[in-house]
């Protein structure tokens, strides 16, 4: 008589699914760990951490606030650059590939230093040289500046992200789209974009990730964000190692948390298989 080996119901389970350890989300422990040892140091020895964090919370907020906003304004000028840059109009893919590739060749502190320093005075010289007593006054707002340093610069790499999206859809699915009477605009909008986002979402909650580090360059123009906070009060106290392992902490806590929104949404929109 023929005999099997013997094998359990739960064998024959992948291993991530067998007990509450493969139900676990490695970045979510990654969170709760770093999230820990914030709460131990502010609890556990609350001078210096606690007045620290007290004194650069309103850091936080400038730099969420910036962060999100050119974000969103960097989803909309990456999709008009990348539909630029495989546009059939040469004039519109010449410009579009002259943006990213200008914009990509240049420092992001030097752009941002550009945006604060340099284009108000180009304002108030061409407000001089049209006798506009408004633009000849015109006096910068250091975070709307900023936002549109980071807009203009990550825009030129989400063009990029959006035209390797679009250009991975396969041709057929545009050709279905027209031979079932849409325009080339609707094939675009109900056909090929809302499949390239799902191929894009990862690179793209890179970005942010990515945004949300370098908004800390803000702080060398005079924005008060979580970088300059942190240095305004070590200036002050001296502390150099408890300043920046707490900014350090609550910047990681900010990222990861950033990475799993990301994985979060790109579950979601996943496409079952």
């Amino acid at each position: 008589m023929e005999t099997r080996p013997f094998s359990s119901p739960d064998a024959r389970k992948p291993l991530g699914s067998r007990g509450m350890l493969g139900k676990i989300d490695s970045g979510w422990a990654l969170v709760a760990a770093v999230v820990l040892i914030t709460f131990l140091l502010v609890t556990l020895k609350p001078d210096p951490y606690m007045r620290i964090l007290n004194a650069v919370k309103d850091g936080i907020w400038v730099t969420l606030k910036i962060t999100l906003i050119s974000f969103v304004l960097v989803l909309f000028v990456g999709l008009i650059g990348g539909l630029g840059r495989i546009s059939k109009n040469g004039v519109i893919r010449g410009i579009a590939t002259v943006y990213v590739e200008v914009v990509r060749g240049i420092p992001l502190l030097v752009q941002l230093m550009y945006w604060y320093f340099a284009f108000p005075a180009v304002i108030r010289d061409l407000g001089a040289w049209l006798n506009i007593a408004s633009l000849a006054s015109y006096r910068t707002n250091a975070e709307v500046m900023a936002i549109l340093g980071f807009t203009f610069c990550y825009g030129a790499y989400m063009s990029e992200i959006y035209r390797a999206g679009i250009q991975s859809i396969t041709k057929g699915q545009m050709e279905a789209a027209r031979s079932l009477g849409m325009t080339y605009v609707q094939g675009m909008r109900y056909v090929v974009i809302p499949q390239a986002i799902r191929v894009i979402l990862p690179p793209v909650g890179n970005e942010l990730v990515t945004l949300l580090k370098d908004s800390s360059l803000v702080s060398a123009v005079s924005l008060p964000d979580l970088t300059r906070r942190g240095r305004e009060w070590n200036a002050t106290n001296f502390r150099p190692i408890e300043t920046y392992t707490m900014i350090a902490l609550v910047y990681l806590i900010m990222t990861l948390l950033a990475a799993r929104l990301a994985v979060w949404i790109e579950k979601k929109t996943a496409l079952e298989k």
